[in-house]
């Protein structure tokens, strides 16, 4: 059954009622109602995370951050004030009792153009005699008193009530909303209209998901605090977006890259504040490192680092910065070709023919120092061996799948069948079996980027298990490293040297094409 709510007409029945002394008036119009099979416990579930999540109704949120949560009678029903929001009255509803009352405050995505806003939320519940058949009520209302008050994420009324129904004996119920309307607001908006119709559209469908056994396989925020996260993001944002995106010199899009990159880097920032807290940073290395604006971005905010690719960028000229080394001044953005020790150990006389030693670097790195592997296809699954080979943290986020010797390939589907075996699936899993076997305590986030390949696999600490490190042994595992060093050998014959401006200016052009960094 799809979704075809009946719509209410305007002098309809209530159906919500609520009480009112003194003589105040407060009428709910319903607007829609709809037929539903899930109970009561899967409409409380989703009722919850809707509260907990109102970025899952409306892209202009990020997130609601609860700041009062009782569930007992007496808290329920006293007057309340949390620091920094004013209390409002409680409404009581005609055959209902209050069960649990929160307050959560609303953060936009964009604070400079809307304000929080602070909402209470109530779960009413009323039971029949035998208690079988249950009515729950949920009513948002916003902390305020005037339309002109209300931001543009929120619908101009003063209140919204969902309603559940439940039959035990026909195993079946309803659902509905109502709107409790400002004396002086439009009743007759179409935006109003759509915005009910698509609350009520979205219980219906994670309730329906819930009864049909939904299990949810993305979950967000498993090593840092969302609220950490994305306050962070938001600082960058405002800080950098602006200018980044005027001044983007590529030719892809620079709205997707700047805030992904924003959000990668706000999540590095906390990220490291866990692991280093006040020490010194040690540093980091962003290996195909493409466009160079992460490394930009982290330099800008304290961080100290480089990255190297083996294809410099027009973007390069704005986003290099100098560092201080122990042999000098460097660049923060190089022309470099990975070619691990794996693969080149060993190597003498005219086998190394075709190799520029300048232009090579072999996975080496400063003890600790942080690695970064932003879709970085064919050095993703070396990104956990030359962390181990160097005891460097690292953080690898996956895209196109590519296996050691940097060819394309499907990774095996996974074991754990409660992982999706699509393509993307499978690479962010077998990546991850690469790093345990390395040694890595595996930590995995979903991270809240604008791109589908969003998977981040972490390794912060050496497994306590973990035997002596045989690279051979676990690159020979995964498949090899044929023909790495004869694709390495013709791409640094094909790659224009830095100092070659004319080349490097007839290479971008041909680049930009199809570069999609």
């Amino acid at each position: 059954m799809g979704f075809e709510p009946e719509a209410s007409a305007v002098d309809a029945r209530p159906a919500v009622v609520q009480n009112t002394p003194g003589g105040d008036t407060a009428t709910w119009r319903s607007l829609f109602r709809h037929p539903c099979a899930f109970g009561t416990a899967a409409f409380n579930g989703v009722m919850v995370n809707l509260i907990q999540n109102p970025n899952i109704n409306s892209s202009w949120l990020f997130r609601a951050d609860i700041l009062y949560d009782a569930a007992e009678l007496p808290a329920c029903t006293a007057p309340y004030d949390v620091k920094g929001t004013p209390s409002i009255p409680i409404p009581s509803f005609a055959g209902f009792e209050l069960r649990r009352c929160l307050i959560r405050r609303l953060i936009p995505r964009n604070t400079r153009r809307d304000k929080p806003l602070d909402q209470t939320c109530l779960v009413y519940e009323h039971a029949s005699d035998h208690g079988d058949d249950i009515q729950t009520l949920v009513v948002y209302l916003p902390h305020v008193s005037a339309v002109s008050e209300m931001p543009f994420y929120h619908p101009t009324v003063q209140g919204i009530a969902f309603l559940h129904e439940w039959d035990a004996a026909e195993s079946g119920g309803a659902i509905s909303i109502s709107y409790l309307f400002f004396s002086d607001g439009d009743r007759s908006s179409d935006k109003l209209t759509r915005t009910a119709f698509h609350l009520l559209k979205a219980i219906y469908k994670h309730g329906k998901g819930q009864l049909e056994g939904y299990q949810k396989r993305v979950h967000h925020d498993q090593l840092l605090p969302q609220t950490r996260v994305q306050n962070t993001y938001t600082r960058l944002k405002q800080k950098h977006a602006r200018e980044l995106i005027k001044g983007w010199a590529e030719s892809t899009d620079p709205i997707k890259h700047v805030f992904e990159d924003l959000c990668i880097a706000a999540f590095l920032i906390e990220l490291w504040a866990d692991m280093y807290g006040p020490d010194p940073f040690p540093g980091f290395v962003d290996i195909g490192c493409g466009n160079g604006l992460l490394v930009y971005l982290l330099n800008q905010e304290g961080f100290g680092g480089w990255g190297f690719d083996a294809r410099s960028r027009k973007s390069w000229a704005a986003y290099n910065t100098k560092l201080q080394t122990s042999t000098g001044e460097e660049d923060s953005l190089r022309q470099l070709v990975l070619l691990p020790l794996p693969v080149s150990e060993g190597l003498t006389g005219s086998s190394r023919d075709g190799i520029d030693e300048k232009m090579v670097h072999d996975g080496r790195f400063p003890k600790g120092t942080f690695i970064i592997s932003n879709h970085a296809d064919e050095l993703t699954p070396w990104t956990p061996i030359i962390a181990a080979m160097s005891e460097c943290p690292f953080i690898a986020i996956p895209c196109c799948s590519h296996n050691l010797t940097g060819e394309r390939f499907r990774a095996p589907a996974p074991k754990d069948k409660t992982k999706a075996d699509s393509a993307y699936s499978s690479l962010v899993v077998w990546v991850g079996d690469v790093a345990r076997d390395c040694g890595w305590e595996v930590e995995e986030e979903m991270l809240r980027i604008p791109s589908t390949r969003n998977a981040a696999v972490v390794g912060r600490k050496r497994s306590s298990e973990s035997s002596p490190l045989d690279i051979q042994t676990i690159v020979n595992r995964y498949g090899g490293t044929a023909g790495y060093l004869e694709a390495v050998i013709k791409l640094l014959g094909s790659a224009p040297r830095p100092h070659d401006e004319e080349g490097r200016r007839h290479h971008m052009e041909s680049q930009d094409k199809h570069l999609a960094d």
